[in-house]
């Protein structure tokens, strides 16, 4: 499991810019087509918003690549 560290002062950070952060998807374009194809996982939980917030604690989860926990 990877672990993401939020930057000092921020609080969390949205779904699509954590995909886009750890190259999960070449492009910020092709983030709602592996969000709507069932791809990515939040705390268990099939998720397709890419506005979903995300903090400290939080594990998504994303086919074919290893676990992200935000830190």
């Amino acid at each position: 499991m990877r672990t993401i560290e939020l930057r000092s002062g921020e609080k969390s950070i949205r779904l699509g810019q954590l995909l886009k952060l750890v190259d999960a998807v070449p492009s910020g374009a092709q983030v709602k087509d592996v969000l709507t194809a069932g791809d990515v996982a939040v705390n268990g939980e099939p998720e397709e918003r890419r506005g979903r917030q995300l903090h400290r604690g939080d594990v998504v989860s994303v086919a074919g690549q290893e676990d992200l926990r935000i830190g």
